[in-house]
């Protein structure tokens, strides 16, 4: 990934993202496919002007769907990060 605006797709809001976030400074993220952790820790640091500590990534494969026939179909792909912030830094979501 060299461009920086692709790589943060969206922000993960759940209870459990609010739980990591109040807990242990932790903010997750959907981010690119391609993406990889220091391109996710540069992203990070550059749009959203924080210090990163930390990065761990998962990926989802997509559900499989059905709609009212034989045919099936699938959600996206996606990948989530789980970006640790350094002390002192926080992030205001909401």
């Amino acid at each position: 990934m060299k461009d920086i605006y692709q790589v943060i797709k969206n922000v993960r809001l759940s209870e459990k993202a609010t739980m990591l976030q109040e807990t242990n400074n932790e903010v997750v993220l959907e981010v690119n496919r391609d993406a990889n952790k220091l391109d996710i820790k540069r992203a990070v640091e550059t749009l959203l002007g924080k210090k990163v500590a930390a990065v761990r990534t998962a990926n989802f494969a997509g559900k499989a769907k059905r709609r009212r026939r034989a045919d099936e179909g699938r959600t996206n792909h996606w990948k989530k990060a789980i970006v640790r912030l350094k002390e002192g830094e926080t992030l205001d979501l909401v």
